[in-house]
């Protein structure tokens, strides 16, 4: 794939090692010719997802060789200031709850107007053109740095400040967490689909000593029950007749 000017198209994709920013992985090598990645450590409670990263980059590379070929290199960034900042369950060991403002305290403020932000330098230094990330708008908590509104604002500024023609593609936007389940299956087959519940992590505690259907986690936290509720409704419609969808 070429863009209009005939150079490479390139992507770098936010990847934190769990199940969207894997999908938006797999999307981006389905499309792009050359396609790096980018974590970040920001002082988050639980550092699994980041121990995820390696074993979902390199079972990509196992079971898709041609996705493979188009997997350049890996990076991550330390942004510890962030967690200093942040008084949320995430930065925290503190109980998951909503706050008075209607927001979980699950809410990292800035978290992905930062990332993106990092990403664009990074993007910028790298000759990477596209910045691919797993917001989504359809099944979240509120947060609203997750808005297709906000992110496409800021990847505005992000072209006026470097002059640079950045795109923020966010493929999960208005898909639901089952949607998402598909997704994986059209782009990956059952590969992938096995890929994302055996090595990704999405889980907010932290779990990974309990194995359920839909992957490794505490079952009871609201990333958990998100992700089963999503699998559930996926395995359902993809058990139903062709007829009857």
């Amino acid at each position: 794939m070429t863009t209009g000017d005939g150079k490479r198209s390139t992507a770098l994709v936010l990847f934190s090692g769990g199940q969207d920013s894997t999908v938006c992985l797999a999307w981006a090598l389905d499309r792009y010719d050359h396609v790096e990645t980018v974590g970040f450590d920001y002082g988050q409670r639980h550092d699994v997802e980041l121990a995820c990263r390696k074993s979902v980059r390199s079972e990509i590379m196992r079971r898709f060789p041609d996705w493979g070929a188009r997997l350049g290199d890996d990076h991550m960034i330390e942004i510890p200031g962030l967690a200093k900042v942040s008084d949320t369950a995430l930065t925290r060991n503190v109980e998951i709850a909503m706050q008075e403002n209607g927001l979980p305290n699950t809410f990292v403020p800035g978290r992905n107007l930062l990332f993106f932000t990092y990403a664009s330098a990074l993007g910028y230094r790298r000759g990477l053109s596209a910045l691919v990330g797993g917001m989504c708008e359809t099944d979240y908590s509120g947060y609203p740095d997750c808005r297709n509104e906000t992110l496409q604002s800021l990847a505005h500024a992000i072209r006026l400040g470097t002059e640079t023609d950045f795109t923020v593609e966010t493929p999960l936007m208005y898909l639901s967490k089952a949607q998402t389940w598909e997704m994986a299956e059209t782009l990956g087959a059952a590969a992938l689909v096995d890929l994302i519940v055996e090595h990704t992590h999405t889980c907010y505690h932290g779990a990974r000593d309990e194995r359920h259907a839909w992957g490794y986690g505490c079952g009871s936290c609201p990333a958990c029950e998100l992700r089963a509720h999503g699998f559930a409704q996926w395995s359902e419609m993809a058990s139903e007749p062709v007829e009857a969808r």
